[in-house]
């Protein structure tokens, strides 16, 4: 009995062909050197804010975000959480970050004079009284920005500042009178029960890969911007199943990012959505997201 060989192998040139992408891609403009910058959104539109856990995830996650900037106008407002857990550069994390943020066109503010400490379980259970004081630093950003959606990851994101985010986040929802759209997300650990689907045009990925590379600390480390195309290749098989439901048929989708929707109001989170939905590269985002913070 024969069996396939390298010869006749027709995958081979396909898989080929994604390891010469990733290493012409190595061999690019040099990191920080990206030479157009995009305006940010007036401040005047209605506001999404994103809660990142550190800088860079802002742009990980960022495919609905930066459809909402450019299809609803929406005023995009990164809040840097932490700046990470090296002290000897946050300095430098910030000036990334303030370059990534200005060339994608999201605004850009700091929770507390230079981000967070500190933001974990542990701490959490540990140091009530730092945890409050983080609490509160949250909920004056919510205050002081008053948005109709906010974004941040979900309890189950594995990396322990990610799911200090996601409880600090809440907690600061629990204080305040706000009530807005809850979008979470996800990167370290993947979410069991997504219910949407979001689809980012090649464009849309490019700008987010370059605004990704001007992080350049991290990512000559670890040129993990070069992979973000083939994670967000990936969402589209699990959404297809997660979102879409169980043997259902894979939306003909290239690069998506996975979401839950829900929205905050009276002190809880509601559920929206009926069923799971993918959203296109062409669908009207305003049938789904609010503009406003009234409901």
């Amino acid at each position: 009995m024969s069996t396939l060989t390298e010869t006749n192998n027709p995958y081979r040139t396909l898989v080929e062909g994604f390891a010469q992408l990733l290493n012409e891609g190595e061999a690019l403009s040099p990191l920080g050197l990206i030479p157009s910058k995009r305006p940010p959104a007036s401040v005047d539109t209605p506001t999404a804010l994103i809660f990142a856990p550190h800088p860079d995830d802002e742009v990980i996650i960022g495919g609905l975000p930066l459809r909402l900037l450019r299809e609803l106008k929406l005023n995009v407002v990164n809040v840097a959480v932490t700046l990470g857990s090296r002290v000897e550069r946050q300095a430098e994390r910030w000036q990334e970050l303030r370059n990534c943020c200005g060339y994608i066109g999201f605004g850009l503010v700091a929770a507390g004079e230079r981000g967070l400490e500190g933001i974990n379980p542990t701490a959490r259970q540990q140091n009530p009284g730092g945890w409050s004081a983080a609490v509160e630093a949250i909920a004056d950003v919510l205050t002081a920005q008053r948005p109709s959606m906010i974004f941040f990851p979900h309890d189950d994101d594995w990396n322990k500042t990610h799911i200090g985010v996601h409880y600090l986040v809440l907690e600061a929802l629990g204080s305040s009178d706000l009530a807005c759209q809850v979008v979470e997300t996800e990167f370290w650990g993947a979410m069991d029960a997504p219910n949407l689907m979001v689809e980012s045009s090649a464009a849309d990925v490019s700008d987010l890969v370059a605004a990704l590379s001007l992080h350049v600390g991290e990512v000559a480390r670890n040129p993990y911007h070069l992979r973000l195309p083939a994670w967000m290749m990936d969402n589209v098989r699990r959404g297809a199943e997660l979102v879409g439901g169980q043997g259902g048929a894979a939306p003909r989708f290239t690069f998506a990012t996975l979401y839950r929707l829900r929205r905050w109001a009276d002190g809880q989170l509601h559920e929206v959505l009926e069923r799971g939905q993918a959203l296109s590269s062409q669908d009207d985002l305003s049938k789904l997201f609010l503009t406003t913070t009234q409901y």
